[in-house]
């Protein structure tokens, strides 16, 4: 019986190991490259698929969806309403035409213009009237009333009574009824030359009326005691 070495020197002897080539370095670079671009083909497939599944639902959400020509039964039954006759009594009375119509509109009547009124010219002698009276303003005193007046200081004291009986000493005294004025109460107040308010104007016209008529100033204190008016 053998050991085991000796079995494998024979084995060793008979047939002669095989090594296996030596790998060129040359070889190995081009496998490599190879590799490198298979993977680069791939990688760039890739990145374009990922642009397309980006970019394509945008790009199909923002194109106008077609519009299909779908009949609804809405639809329908508008152009139906649209197209509709209507029979009355044997009468066909034709749809109505929808695509123009006229508006009317009221017209905002125009104002009468109001008439102005007529203004009366100054120098018109229909619209002539008589100016009235003019009051007196002045001042004074009966004593100088009188003295201007032309009277006498021995008959004041008749005039005083006649006067203060007739108006008050007021030169602006007017009858409402008969229209006699002044101090004396001259009627009518127009006799009175000059103005028969002005209290010596009318002072001076009753003492021309005193004397003649009564003959003095006295004659008519008497008259007046007797009648209450003169």
């Amino acid at each position: 019986m053998t050991s085991g070495t000796e079995i494998d020197s024979a084995v060793a002897s008979v047939a002669p190991a095989r090594s296996a080539p030596p790998r060129t370095p040359a070889r190995a670079a081009n496998r490599w490259s190879r590799r490198r671009g298979v993977v680069g083909a791939f990688a760039a497939f890739g990145v374009v698929a990922f642009a397309v599944a980006i970019v394509a639902p945008t790009g199909m959400a923002l194109a106008k969806p077609p519009v299909a020509d779908v009949e609804t039964p809405f639809s329908l039954a508008a152009q139906d309403t649209q197209d509709l006759t209507v029979t009355a009594e044997g009468a066909t009375i034709e749809p109505a035409t929808r695509g123009s119509y006229d508006v009317y509109v009221t017209p905002t009547p125009t104002p009468t213009p109001e008439p102005e009124p007529e203004v009366a010219s100054s120098d018109s002698s229909d619209s002539y009237s008589a100016p009235g009276p003019v009051y007196y303003t002045g001042g004074g005193a009966p004593a100088e009333w009188m003295a201007a007046a032309g009277i006498a200081s021995g008959d004041w004291g008749y005039v005083d009574y006649i006067v203060a009986k007739e108006s008050g000493w007021n030169p602006n005294a007017t009858n409402s009824s008969s229209g006699a004025c002044g101090l004396v109460q001259a009627l009518p107040c127009s006799k009175v030359p000059g103005n028969g308010y002005d209290p010596v104007d009318n002072l001076r016209w009753a003492n021309g009326y005193a004397t003649g008529r009564y003959g003095s100033w006295a004659g008519a204190y008497e008259f007046w005691i007797n009648n209450h008016w003169w």
